[in-house]
C-alpha cells in the first residue's frame, strides 16, 4: 500500500485515483503522519485467465468417448 501526504494527494488526485482503478492497490492518505483515509478500488480485480493448455496432461480418457454403451443403463432410469 503507498502511502501519501494529504498535499500531495490533493495535488496529483486524479492520477491516483486512476492508478488505484488500474492496479487495484490501495492508496493510504495521511496528515502530519496519521492516516486519515484509505482509497480503495471500487471493484475486485478479476482473476488473470487462464492460459490454453494449462491443465494438459492433468486427465486422460478411459475407454471410448464418442460411443458409449449405457442401453442397459438406460432402460433402469425408466
Amino acid at each position: 500500500m503507498t502511502t501519501f501526504l494529504i498535499s500531495d494527494f490533493k495535488a496529483r488526485c486524479l492520477a491516483i485515483i486512476e492508478k488505484v482503478h488500474s492496479d487495484g492497490e490501495s492508496v493510504l492518505v495521511t496528515r502530519r503522519g496519521k492516516p486519515l483515509v484509505r482509497v480503495l478500488p471500487a471493484f475486485e480485480r478479476p482473476a488473470a485467465s487462464r492460459k490454453l493448455g494449462a491443465l494438459s496432461g492433468e486427465a486422460f480418457a478411459k475407454g471410448d468417448i464418442v460411443h458409449t454403451c449405457f442401453g442397459h443403463d438406460w432402460e433402469s432410469t425408466k
